[in-house]
């Protein structure tokens, strides 16, 4: 393997994850939300109406963050989610989903897919399988 081949390869997967991220965040920003917080809605909106602790959302997300309280603190003062304490272990708590959190993650969700639209047509199927494939097989 060319190790220069190689670490071009790393460089455009970087760069490209970035373009992603600054662009998700482009298209989030009228809507006062960031691509973290955005991020914890869809975690919390997963799990079908059961509470998940910070610790599991931190671990669940897809830019580790030891920010994870406080993405979610402006999440509880956006009234997106709702934090409880758990009743098993009161040194943790239970963070939820709200409707109100739903119904906005629906509406992000529809102006993230227009941005996602025209990506779709440039990579067949087969493609789109190989490069996941091949990004996992990195990653082991």
């Amino acid at each position: 393997m060319s190790k220069k081949i190689y670490f071009s390869t790393i460089h455009q997967i970087i760069k490209t994850g970035h373009w992603i991220t600054d662009s998700v965040s482009s298209e989030l920003k009228p809507f006062d939300i960031s691509e973290p917080q955005y991020n914890v809605l869809r975690t919390l909106n997963s799990q079908q109406h059961q509470p998940l602790t910070v610790e599991q959302i931190g671990k669940q997300m897809i830019q580790r963050s030891s920010n994870v309280t406080r993405i979610i603190d402006k999440l509880l003062g956006k009234g997106l989610v709702s934090r409880k304490e758990c009743p098993s272990n009161r040194r943790k708590m239970d963070i939820m989903i709200t409707p109100e959190g739903r119904n906005f993650l629906r509406e992000l969700d529809v102006k993230l897919a227009q941005w996602h639209s025209p990506l779709l047509n440039k990579l067949t199927d087969e493609e789109l399988q190989t490069l996941t494939r091949l990004i996992r097989k990195l990653r082991k």
